[in-house]
């Protein structure tokens, strides 16, 4: 059994780089890992790790990130070339899902879990 209250938020920005895919966003590449994954990132961060889902608008609409223990955390900015100016407008699960679907979703918490377990 994995204990996430034991887990390292760098270490999961880590298992994330291995985990996104294009299975987890359409616009996935291997160039840009975390191009769309804000949505289903922020959802399944939320799920290991609590906290709020915030918001800010980029050019490109919504962009979807964590607030944990009142820090900010925003494992996909590196998709941008600049980083965005954050907002921090308090979010939501469905909000975050309107980026993303269930299949999306499941596949990238699975393959986290899998991940976690091979630790």
């Amino acid at each position: 059994m994995i204990n996430y209250a034991e887990l390292n938020i760098q270490k999961f920005l880590s298992v994330l780089n291995k985990c996104w895919s294009i299975n987890s966003s359409s616009k996935w590449t291997l160039e840009n890992p975390a191009n769309g994954q804000c949505g289903v990132t922020s959802l399944v961060v939320n799920d290991f790790f609590g906290g709020d889902i915030l918001k800010t608008e980029t050019p490109d609409g919504w962009h979807y990130y964590n607030s944990i223990d009142h820090k900010r955390y925003d494992f996909t900015k590196s998709q941008f070339q600049h980083e965005p100016i954050y907002l921090d407008i308090l979010s939501n699960r469905e909000e975050a899902f309107s980026d993303t679907n269930l299949e999306q979703y499941n596949h990238l918490k699975c393959e986290i879990e899998q991940y976690l377990k091979n630790l």
